[in-house]
């Protein structure tokens, strides 16, 4: 087992959807969908913490496996502890190359509350 394996959390994809609030107008409520296994490691570097006292939102980088294509604004769940992240890059941009021993992508995320 590698080192990214025993960092991987249990996760899951949040889905949003439209419903009917039953007076003519709707509302948004969100689903829980795929599970899958991730390493959600927050940036801790000088710029992220000067950004976060600007009122930026707590920046993470996420790693999981290449075949996992996580797309700008999806949204998912760390089952762990609840918290909720919102992908802010395109997994297509940081892929090891497919000569690598190990396969891996991955994203930038934000700390997201669902709305």
């Amino acid at each position: 087992m590698s080192l990214i394996d025993v960092m991987m959390d249990e996760c899951v994809m949040l889905d949003k959807r439209t419903v009917s609030d039953g007076l003519g107008g709707f509302t948004h409520e969100w689903t829980e969908g795929a599970r899958f296994r991730a390493a959600v490691i927050k940036d801790n570097t000088l710029s992220a913490r000067v950004a976060e006292k600007q009122g930026v939102t707590e920046v993470y980088t996420v790693t999981v496996d290449k075949g996992l294509l996580l797309q700008y604004h999806d949204v998912f769940r760390r089952i762990s502890d609840g918290a909720v992240f919102r992908v802010t890059s395109n997994i297509t941009d940081s892929e090891t190359p497919t000569v690598a021993t190990f396969q891996i992508g991955q994203v930038t995320a934000e700390r997201w509350e669902l709305t």
